[in-house]
């Protein structure tokens, strides 16, 4: 597999048709489907209690009602009459109760309130609706256009007749979005089994991210970014090196990517089978969900909740959970065209993406999503001090080398990766007789990838005829090798849900896939060739890495009357997970005496398959024990085949002082258990001048080192306080106070060296690559530095922290503007970490680099301070996004004159950067935007001075001041990126 030359041109021909056919398919859908029929009930609701009746209503109309539960504690409904259009119906339902409704999307429906000058329920009609319709002789709905009325509504004005958003004074675009999002209240299904609760009435901190939000951030079209932008305790990698520059991850409160968990709709979502290993990195050792493989189009809002929740939703939730709740949308639909680039060039990226609803019958709907994304290349790495190294250049046939386009900046690894990415979703559900509804939610996505590695100078490969004396060097103008990937992500959940003798059901079970084929291409095994002449391939098979996950669970719960202030919840449900993990050997040459150049493939030493079950059961209890005082407490046991059970609890409490002040506070403890990749992730990492193997927990080799027992799960300690201050209905101020004490952290080593420049320093590491049967590049071995590096249960951490969160919404007379503040703050002690065992000598187990990725390379502090104008058909989104100080020690790979590895500190000061976007509402359907990320084009500061001249000096043939920019920089290394963007609703 290659993405150069002839196949990158057949390549990009491939994704502009994908394009093209995708937008083709999407606009004749949306102009030859006839609208959808209303829903009208056949049957009369009758008189009940108010709760009852709203479940009637649900089941006979399809749509999902959220509201809260004292809101229809002891009401009583009037019912219904028969026939009537479903909103009708339910307005005639609420009548005399005080309460109404709105939309929170098409198929969701929020009762809440009546204003105080609402007479009666608003009949409200859902964003996306079909258009305009009318009623036959026979009082049934009919479309009022045709094909070509709904071409030309599409790009048309607004008249005076006309009754599309924005055309009968109602507020158009996204402010009629917003409001319409508003209008749920923030009701939330995270953090909490009890049913329609509001995230300011939570005892948990959750923040909600409306689809509005998402996509006025969504400037690169990726779900990723588009999170970092909006969670300020968020921070997503800036670029990796290897296989981490093709699947970055991201993190929450400064913890590990692999702390948090994913839900799509509740469901936990598998991870990717492409772990970060390099050593040195903030980021070493995620293995999280790539959530760039989830269409951003297909999702309906998002509910971060930022505490631990193990004992509610199992392992991984220590730092919070993402719950991704998609469209149930059965009609309407859209397109979005986004465009963009970085400002010096590189990185340019296109996307298109669709979503339609569809409603197959009056009991069913459907909904799908495609997108397709490509995102090229960038290089902003400083210049090899190999390539203008005067002995280098003074002899051939490194006196070519100034001939290679590009010169002097021919090392290219510093930089983005080139991606292309098509993405599909599907998400249906079907109601039957007697409410069961059942439900599919799949996603599918083809990523192919390539990212440069360090150039080879025209002198690595060389073979001298023994009989001629003739040295040949079949790179005269050296090499720049790059490593690709075809993956393959997969994920399929189904289920059905429904009520029986009061209790509340759903049974799921949901299948993921992650799959990787890695190739090197445009390089050479220089063993092979320098031994013996042979002729090498120059683009080699790696292998494979493919993680699985199948997860079926059970939820139940259900309200009782206990004689509380409010219902009791009480829930309960048990999971049963398989996981496994797997790596394919390359072909021979590509790890044979040292493997190809840049990326050795997986030799048999590493391959292999493993997988481990997991059972567990959980029990919820919630409710308000008084008025003003609400209690959940949660208990978890699991067991895991590989290394046993764990036992968790949860206690969360809110007190209501009075209406517009709460405090709320939480205390759990948790587990993570290890991911299979840390567990059984195998491999060789190289440069020009190093080569280090990653070497599985329970190898061998590790045994050797007194390391190789395994890993065994972290445990956590989470405590929290807060306080929620409504003064006004505007104003909405929290502000939480946290602690997350973790034991037995599962880390990355430092660089745990065994011979530098020929000498060997560490004999027992030199034994347990050879026990463990990796072959390493003979040049390395005699002119660089060796090694290995191991996840290992290591060091015990502190983590202490704020966030803080204020919106002020304020109506102008030309439209409304929202001010909102978004902080967080944390700081990381390491409170124990694990002696060195004596087989590895002077050699500590944590260097410097290792300690700092987990105390200071994450920014102290993080403040959003965001304005958002609604103006009209004008919409502008200014956020000041203000980084606090950070930094990392790195070493210079020996290049000193003890040859040792010494350290240096490099530091980040505060630094602002401003994101801004400005909106046009074109026509009703049709909105227009550009925007900037980084809008002053600013840049971190380079690496530690000291060390940059070291790894720069001429005299060790180093190429590490290629990289010149911090990898821990939370903003990245690329500077300003600009960008369009269009979307067209129907």
């Amino acid at each position: 597999m290659t993405l150069s030359g002839g196949n990158v041109l057949r390549e990009r021909c491939i994704a502009r048709r994908a394009k093209w056919v995708f937008i083709s398919v999407a606009l004749a859908t949306t102009l030859f489907c006839t609208a959808a029929p209303a829903r009208d009930l056949p049957d009369a609701i009758p008189p009940q209690p108010l709760a009852d009746a709203l479940e009637a209503f649900a089941a006979a109309s399809g749509y999902q009602l959220v509201y809260r539960t004292d809101l229809a504690a002891g009401s009583a409904s009037r019912g219904s009459d028969a026939h009537l259009p479903a909103l009708d119906a339910l307005e005639q339902l609420l009548r005399g109760t005080g309460l109404a409704f709105n939309f929170v999307n098409d198929h969701t429906i929020a009762i809440i309130k009546s204003p105080p000058d609402s007479p009666k329920p608003p009949s409200a009609r859902p964003l996306n609706q079909a258009p305009a319709v009318d009623r036959d002789a026979g009082g049934n709905l009919k479309s009022k256009e045709g094909v070509l009325a709904r071409l030309a509504a599409l790009f048309q004005g607004c008249t005076a007749a006309q009754a599309a958003p924005g055309c009968d004074g109602r507020p158009s675009g996204e402010a009629q979005t917003a409001r319409a999002e508003a209008s749920m209240a923030e009701i939330i299904v995270t953090g909490t089994r009890q049913g329609a609760m509001q995230a300011a009435d939570s005892p948990v901190p959750i923040q909600i991210i409306s689809r509005n939000a998402l996509q006025l951030a969504a400037s690169g079209a990726d779900l990723m970014s588009t999170l970092a932008q909006l969670i300020p305790s968020m921070t997503m990698q800036a670029y990796g090196v290897d296989m981490a520059a093709q699947t970055l991850q991201a993190k929450l409160r400064g913890l590990n990517p692999n702390h948090v968990l994913v839900l799509i709709d509740g469901k936990r979502r598998h991870t990717t089978a492409n772990i970060a290993v390099a050593a040195g990195s903030a980021y070493q050792g995620g293995a999280g969900v790539d959530l760039n493989f989830i269409p951003l189009d297909a999702i309906d809002h998002i509910e971060v909740l930022t505490e631990g929740a193990a004992a509610q939703y199992g392992t991984d939730a220590i730092a919070g959970v993402i719950n991704i709740i998609t469209k149930k949308g059965y009609r309407g639909g859209g397109l979005v065209g986004t465009y963009g680039s970085y400002d010096g060039g590189g990185g340019e990226t296109g996307d298109v993406s669709g979503n339609l609803g569809f409603e197959p019958s009056n009991a069913g709907y459907l909904n799908v999503t495609g997108e397709v994304r490509s995102h090229g290349r960038s290089n902003q790495g400083g210049i090899d001090e190999r390539v203008i190294n005067p002995s280098n250049l003074g002899s051939y046939p490194g006196s070519n080398m100034p001939r290679v386009p590009g010169y002097p900046y021919i090392n290219m690894i510093e930089g983005d990766a080139e991606i292309h990415t098509a993405l599909a979703s599907i998400k249906a559900g079907w109601e039957m007789a007697g409410g069961t509804e059942l439900y599919l939610f799949a996603t599918y996505g083809d990523k192919r990838a390539a990212s440069y590695e360090n150039y080879r100078l025209p002198t690595k490969l060389h073979y001298t005829d023994p009989v001629t004396g003739i040295t040949r060097y079949p790179y005269p103008l050296g090499f720049n090798p790059q490593e690709a990937t075809r993956e393959q992500d997969f994920s399929l959940t189904g289920g059905a849900k429904g009520a029986a003798s009061g209790w509340r059901w759903d049974l799921s079970t949901v299948y993921g896939r992650d799959r990787l084929e890695l190739y090197t291409r445009d390089s050479a095994n220089a063993g092979i060739y320098n031994s013996s002449g042979s002729a090498t391939p120059s683009t080699y098979y790696d292998g494979t890495l493919q993680m699985t996950q199948w997860t079926t669970t059970i939820d139940v719960d259900r309200d009782f009357d206990a004689g509380l202030a409010a219902p009791l919840n009480v829930a309960f449900g048990g999971e049963y997970r398989r996981e496994t993990y797997g790596i394919g050997e390359g072909i021979p040459a590509s790890y044979e005496l040292g493997g190809a150049q840049s990326y050795p493939g997986f030799s048999p030493a590493d391959a292999g398959s493993n997988g481990r079950r997991n059972v567990a059961a959980y029990s919820d209890l919630s409710g308000k024990l008084l008025d003003r005082l609400s209690l959940d407490a949660a208990g978890r046991f699991e067991h895991y085949s590989d290394f046993g059970s764990a036992t968790v609890f949860k206690l969360a409490g809110r007190w209501d002082a009075s209406p517009a002040f709460a405090i709320r506070g939480t205390l759990s403890d948790g587990f993570r258990a290890p991911t299979m990749a840390e567990e059984f992730y195998s491999s060789t990492t190289v440069t020009p001048t190093t080569a280090f193997v990653q070497m599985p927990p329970n190898s061998t080799g590790g045994k050797l080192l007194g390391l190789g027992n395994g890993l065994r799960p972290e445990k956590s300690v989470n405590s929290s306080l807060g306080i929620v201050f409504r003064p006004s209905a505007r104003l909405n101020m929290s502000l939480d106070l946290y602690q997350i004490s973790i034991s037995s952290r599962i880390v990355g080593s430092g660089h745990l060296v065994g011979s530098s420049y020929g000498v060997v320093v560490a004999p027992n590491i030199i034994d347990a690559i050879a026990a463990n049967g990796n072959q390493l590049d003979p040049d390395v071995m005699a002119r660089g530095v060796t090694g290995i590096n191991m996840f290992t249960n290591g060091i015990n951490t502190r983590t202490r922290g704020s966030d803080f969160n204020l919106t002020l919404p304020t109506e102008l007379s030309l439209g409304r503007l929202t001010y909102s503040i978004g902080a967080t703050y944390n700081d990381t002690s390491i409170t124990r970490v694990r002696a060195t065992p004596p087989q590895l000598g002077s050699t500590p187990l944590f260097d410097a680099t290792a300690i700092s990725d987990l105390t200071t390379a994450n920014p102290k502090y993080i403040v959003n301070l965001g304005a958002l104008a609604q103006l009209g058909d004008v919409t502008l989104n200014l956020v000041e996004k203000i980084y606090g100080p950070s930094s990392e020690y790195e070493n210079d790979d020996g290049d000193n004159p003890t040859g040792l590895l010494q350290y240096f500190r490099t530091r980040m000061g505060v630094t602002p950067i401003t994101n801004v976007d400005l909106s046009y509402q074109w026509t009703p359907r049709l909105k227009v935007t550009v925007g900037a990320d980084n809008l002053f084009n600013r840049f971190p500061p380079t690496l530690n001075a000291t060390l940059l001249a070291h790894v720069n000096s001429f005299d060790y043939g180093d190429n590490l001041g290629v990289q010149h920019y911090p990898s821990f920089s939370p903003f990245g290394i690329n500077g300003g990126y600009y960008f369009a963007k269009a979307s067209l609703q129907f």
